[in-house]
Formats: structure tokens, C-alpha cells, sequence
């Protein structure tokens, strides 16, 4: 993405993400390339994603035998919804 610098001024938190993200910023000055935003370590946060869902594709399915919360304490009721 290219950008004027006097348009970058009031944008540069948002060009920081995006360049730590990994898209290519390069900041102009009369329509000349001057500046390029980079971040200073790769961005890992791509490859952290895809490291959980793999880990998520590799987990067992939860399988809850147990009544849920909302009905752990059915057993103090009777059919009627009154206590036993």
C-alpha cells in the first residue's frame, strides 16, 4: 500500500498494525517512495492461529454425560417443578 505521508499522519497507529501484520506499507513524498513500515520481528500471530486449530482438530470431542448446570439440580424437584 502506498501513502502520502501528510495522509499517514493521522493513520499511524492503524499503518503500525497493518505493517505488523505483514502488508507492505511505503510512505510517499510528492509521489516518490520514501519510507517503508516493517516490523522489526515477523509476525507470528498467522502462525500461532494455525498451531491452535490444529490442536483443536487433534482434541477428542467433549463428550458431557453429566446434566449441565441448568440441570445439576434437578433431582431436588418433582414432575410438578416442586421441591421433593
Amino acid at each position: 500500500m502506498d501513502m502520502s505521508v501528510s495522509e499517514a499522519k493521522g493513520q499511524l497507529t492503524e499503518l503500525v498494525r497493518r505493517a505488523e501484520d505483514g502488508e507492505e506499507i511505503i510512505l510517499t513524498r510528492h509521489g516518490k517512495p520514501v519510507v517503508r513500515l516493517q516490523p522489526l520481528q515477523p509476525s507470528r500471530r498467522g502462525q500461532r492461529k494455525a498451531l491452535l486449530e490444529a490442536i483443536r482438530r487433534q482434541a477428542p470431542p467433549q463428550i458431557h454425560d453429566t446434566p449441565t448446570a441448568a440441570r445439576s439440580q434437578d433431582f431436588l424437584y418433582d414432575d410438578d417443578g416442586l421441591p421433593s
